[in-house]
């Protein structure tokens, strides 16, 4: 075992009390739960370092829940720092994405779908919309995509 892992080890000991323990075996004896739950409980009775755990190694572990040994790492450091209910669920995306349209925008968009479609043409099309909004100058420019999403967020037919 090379130092590098001794030190994440001993920063990120698992010690799970017996009623945690209990609530793990309960969860995977059920089944029910989703499989990377279920994958990361198993994990964690694992590298249970505490009194009546099993204590396996990393790689020991990795072998035999056929997942990667960073996995291993990565719920053993989260159950260390944020807790059991955390090391068992998935991290929400700490992302957050700009809106391409605004309010405005949007309500142009849906009266322009509204509307009735070019000469020769039966309805609008998502590529039609967006160069639309764009002839009308409403953005400088849109993707048919986000044409798409908005008119989807709406609960309004086109047909």
């Amino acid at each position: 075992m090379g130092e590098r892992e001794k030190r994440r080890k001993e920063k990120c000991v698992v010690r799970l009390a017996e009623d945690e323990r209990a609530y793990l075996r309960t969860l995977i004896g059920r089944g029910t739960a989703p499989a990377r739950m279920l994958s990361r409980a198993r994990i964690l009775l694992k590298t249970d370092q505490g009194e009546g755990g099993a204590a396996w190694s990393d790689a020991a572990i990795a072998g035999a829940l056929e997942v990667g040994l960073s996995t291993v790492a990565r719920v053993r450091k989260r159950h260390a720092s944020e807790g059991l209910e955390a090391a068992l669920t998935r991290k929400a995306p700490e992302r957050e994405y700009r809106r391409k349209l605004d309010g405005e925008q949007e309500a142009r968009l849906i009266a322009l779908a509204c509307s009735e479609p070019p000469r020769g043409r039966k309805r609008w099309t998502l590529r039609m919309l967006a160069d639309r909004l764009v002839a009308l100058e409403v953005v400088d420019g849109v993707s048919y995509e986000t044409v798409r999403q908005t008119l989807k967020q709406t609960n309004s037919s086109l047909t």
